[in-house]
């Protein structure tokens, strides 16, 4: 007879060690998993007649099958394996019988090939959620494992055809489930079918309304360049207009100083000679002023950024052949070839725009940034000489 006593124990085992040991975050393989897996053994063996020490050994097996999650989760039937001989051997359970517990277990195994009726009854119990009416609701439970155990991310199209590929590739071995389950595996196949189109087609219309709220080639996108260069001309003739007036305002100042220098020896050559220490605000002020207007000059003087040209290069589209800068330095032909194959390739020739954009930010940058040193300049020598006359006539 089959020994009721030995199920109980192994059931309280179960119970006790998921309780302790499994992580809560198992939401799929649980102890609920479990029992649901024993009742479709039970339900399945029903329909055969199997020995008393046979479905003794295949309800062993059905509730220690995923005991190893309780430690690990790949290759956890292994381990369901070790926990089921340490416990059974406990129990005094017989070695041979301990054998057809353990070979039951790995039936459960993925691509396993089944030797006899107790492993694939254990195996079909194991799938048989795919033939129920609440295959879709545990099937999420699963998708939630595995991305925390396994850190395996699906979008909902990913995993609409991955749940129905695996619908379409699992099939039962014993008729007893292929009669108890076959009917809502079919309807199954064909609801997830449906949940896979329908997520595709949301999915392909979400893509669409992306496409539309980004910019349009011929409105958004070329407006965004052209009011991106204008911009950049803007900035430069300010740029350059700014360096002009500093330019001219120091030439004055120059002139002056150098007139006044220069006169020295005739009109102020005396005042010079009674108060010496006026050499100090005008050289200041020379000084000062040279330093403004040469910082200018290099700010209003034009700037070409350019590299060595190879025609390899421009196959590969790794250069800018939009600029004077660079393609000047290639022969017509592979210009021509260049800017043909530019016309033809819209992602290429963005690329080269957004390239030749990068580039004038360079020049505007190095631009501004002598410009802000020449009035810089200029203001410190302002100051300098002013403080600098204040204490030569205080003396």
């Amino acid at each position: 007879m089959r020994d009721e006593e030995i199920i109980r124990k192994a059931s309280e085992y179960v119970f006790s060690l998921f309780k302790e040991r499994l992580s809560k975050k198992l939401v799929y393989h649980n102890y609920k998993h479990t029992s649901e897996i024993v009742k479709e053994v039970r339900n399945l063996s029903e329909e055969y007649n199997l020995e008393d020490a046979d479905q003794e050994a295949l309800l062993l097996a059905a509730w220690f099958h995923d005991t190893g999650y309780s430690e690990t989760y790949n290759g956890h039937e292994d381990r369901s394996n070790d926990i089921a001989v340490t416990f059974l051997q406990e129990q005094g359970y017989p070695e041979d019988r301990i054998q057809v517990v353990t070979d039951c277990i790995m039936a459960t195994k993925a691509n396993f090939t089944t030797a006899n009726l107790l492993q694939e009854i254990l195996a079909d119990a194991d799938i048989s959620n795919i033939g129920k009416d609440t295959f879709f609701s545990t099937a999420e439970l699963l998708r939630v494992e595995w991305e925390i155990f396994l850190n395996r991310f699906y979008s909902d199209t990913e995993w609409a055809q991955q749940q129905l590929d695996f619908l379409l590739s699992a099939s039962f071995k014993t008729q007893a489930a292929q009669k108890r389950f076959g009917e809502q595996l079919t309807v199954n196949i064909q609801e997830q079918r449906k949940r896979l189109k329908e997520v595709s087609e949301k999915h392909k219309k979400k893509e669409k309304k992306q496409r539309e709220t980004l910019a349009q080639p011929k409105r958004g996108i070329e407006t965004m360049f052209h009011t991106t260069y204008n911009n950049h001309m803007s900035l430069s003739n300010i740029a350059d207009n700014k360096a002009n007036m500093m330019i001219s305002l120091n030439s004055i100042i120059l002139s002056v100083i150098i007139t006044y220098l220069g006169a020295k020896t005739s009109v102020l050559g005396t005042e010079f000679t009674r108060n010496p220490i006026l050499l100090v605000p005008v050289g200041t002020l020379l000084l000062t002023t040279l330093g403004s207007v040469v910082s200018a000059i290099m700010s209003a003087q034009p700037e070409v950024t350019s590299f060595n040209i190879r025609p390899n290069k421009v196959k590969s589209k790794k250069v800018n052949i939009l600029f004077f800068g660079n393609f000047t330095k290639i022969p017509l032909s592979d210009f021509q070839a260049g800017m043909h194959e530019l016309m033809r390739e819209k992602d290429a020739l963005y690329s080269n725009m957004i390239t030749d954009i990068y580039y004038l930010g360079e020049v505007l940058s190095k631009k501004y940034r002598l410009l802000r040193i020449s009035y810089t300049i200029f203001m410190i020598g302002l100051i300098l000489t002013v403080l600098s006359f204040v204490v030569a006539m205080s003396r």
